[in-house]
């Protein structure tokens, strides 16, 4: 991966964006909204919090700290959650917390500058949820997409562990990323929709089986926009109208 990197800020219509030396959108954050979510795809990373009961998760990997939006959601929002950070680049969390408002570490918010494939290979902490957005300027994920990675990330996983991974379907690579996850994690993979900045965010576990109803979802992410603010009904009704559930049960 390429660690070279040119960051840029630029601001429209009230919100503030993170650019690493190219028009690709690193992170959003809405100046007025700081910890809510901007961008379709880190919502959809969160999606984790309707397919497992609550109080979850306890315990928080963020793979790339970019603008730090769910690093400062999950801060907030969730408040029994402790969260890791690891960014590969200084830089980075230096303007996360500049710019983007991030907090302070404190007991619930740790940041570790550091390779996140090495870290998760090391490090023997369990996790209830890995989340990995990791991209170079190129857009490259370099060893954050490759098999030994998610075969380490199933290792870290709690039994009600979930891996949720941001996939940037355009690119040539991403349906071997998918296939990698797969083989990882024995084809208990969850793939959503593309979204219109061609994002596709995966979900993977090998822990407790998760068999909810899309209406059953439906309930969950009303339930979760009027506790948070943060609102998957759209997601939802992308995954009604593309026609992978015919029996209309999410399966992971």
């Amino acid at each position: 991966m390429n660690h070279d990197i040119d960051i840029d800020i630029s601001e429209e219509g009230g919100v503030r964006y993170l650019h690493f030396g190219s028009d690709w959108v690193q992170g959003a954050m809405r100046i007025r909204k700081p910890d809510a979510l901007e961008l379709d795809y880190t919502r959809e990373m969160m999606a984790g919090l309707l397919l497992r009961d609550a109080p979850w998760p306890a315990r928080v990997l963020l793979i790339g700290l970019g603008a730090g939006s769910l690093a400062k959601f999950v801060h907030r929002h969730v408040p029994q959650a402790q969260v890791t950070v690891v960014e590969i680049l200084p830089e980075v969390h230096a303007v996360a917390s500049q710019f983007f408002r991030l907090p302070d570490e404190d007991a619930r918010l740790r940041v570790v500058i550091g390779d996140g494939a090495a870290f998760v290979a090391e490090d023997e902490t369990q996790w209830d949820l890995i989340a990995v957005d990791g991209f170079d300027s190129k857009a490259s994920a370099g060893a954050l997409s490759g098999q030994p990675f998610y075969e380490a990330c199933r290792a870290r996983l709690s039994d009600r562990g979930l891996l949720s991974v941001n996939l940037f379907g355009q690119l040539r690579g991403f349906k071997t990323q998918l296939q990698r996850i797969r083989k990882a994690f024995g084809g208990r993979v969850l793939a959503l929709p593309e979204v219109d900045s061609g994002n596709v965010v995966a979900f993977a576990t090998t822990g407790a089986p998760v068999e909810l109803s899309l209406a059953t979802l439906r309930e969950r992410a009303k339930a979760l926009k009027d506790a948070t603010g943060l609102d998957l009904t759209p997601t939802i009704r992308r995954m009604e109208k593309s026609g992978s559930y015919p029996d209309k049960t999410v399966r992971l």
